[in-house]
């Protein structure tokens, strides 16, 4: 990998990563049409470049994670079922599941059917949780159980995550943004773990294209983040599901 794929590649994480659409998917479908071999940097690019578009959320939100506690503690509660179950699957993650295109394909089209036929059956309560400080912990600790369905690359953290709020009572608006703040412990940790076990393979050269596409989906990602929270004020997530279902059918006729 170059320094002008990992920029490009960048760019798709920086706007995906937020959008229910699965970052990780246009990721390693990306490196597929660019013909780039999956080795082990490659699927650590995959996995680490994502905590640069978090970063974009420790920007814009940094206040929740200093100044309210409650909120943070909630965020917490809802990681813990997403970090014990990825530090168990950790190695059938990236050892099966990154490599089968198949799965990703048909993730990324069975999970687009669903969220249009959710979003059409789907009506939010007046009475639907608006405050993340005051969200009951079993209702997080679920949040947290639905996310981990993304380990299954394909699947959408972000997708996964908001359904999953939705089912359990809670705002669009403050789902979405729940789903922000949940993004970086959970980013964080994946790229802590893969670094550390994935690190000390890489060439020197190496680092610097990681540098390159980690710095680009951060200020691209500041992007998706400002037009996703404008976007969910107003629209379904439809449009969303048609673009899943559209761009797996794409790729199952071009490149499997």
């Amino acid at each position: 990998m170059d320094i002008f794929q990992s920029i490009v590649l960048g760019v798709i994480e920086g706007f995906t990563e937020f959008l229910p659409v699965s970052s990780t998917a246009h990721l390693v479908l990306a490196t597929h049409i660019m013909g780039l071999e999956s080795t082990e940097f490659v699927k650590s690019f995959v996995i680490t470049i994502q905590f640069g578009a978090i970063l974009s959320v420790l920007v814009l939100y940094w206040k929740r994670f200093l100044l309210d506690p409650e909120s943070l503690k909630r965020v917490l509660a809802a990681f813990v079922p997403t970090a014990a179950l990825g530090f168990i699957l950790y190695k059938a993650v990236k050892g099966f599941l990154m490599d089968n295109q198949t799965v990703i394909v048909w993730s990324l089209l069975l999970g687009g059917l669903f969220l249009i036929v959710f979003e059409l059956l789907h009506r939010e309560k007046e009475s639907a949780h608006e405050d993340i400080s005051t969200i009951p912990y079993p209702v997080c600790i679920s949040i947290g159980l639905f996310q981990a369905l993304a380990m299954v690359p394909g699947v959408s953290r972000s997708a996964a995550t908001i359904i999953g709020g939705l089912l359990l009572g809670l705002k669009r608006t403050t789902i979405v943004e729940f789903s922000f703040l949940l993004a970086v412990p959970t980013m964080l940790a994946a790229s802590v773990l893969d670094m550390a076990k994935s690190a000390p393979s890489f060439e020197a050269a190496q680092f610097g294209v990681l540098a390159a596409g980690f710095a680009v989906s951060f200020v691209t990602a500041l992007l998706s983040i400002k037009f996703l929270i404008s976007y969910t004020q107003k629209h379904t997530f439809i449009p969303f599901g048609v673009y899943r279902i559209a761009a797996a059918l794409l790729f199952l006729s071009f490149f499997i």
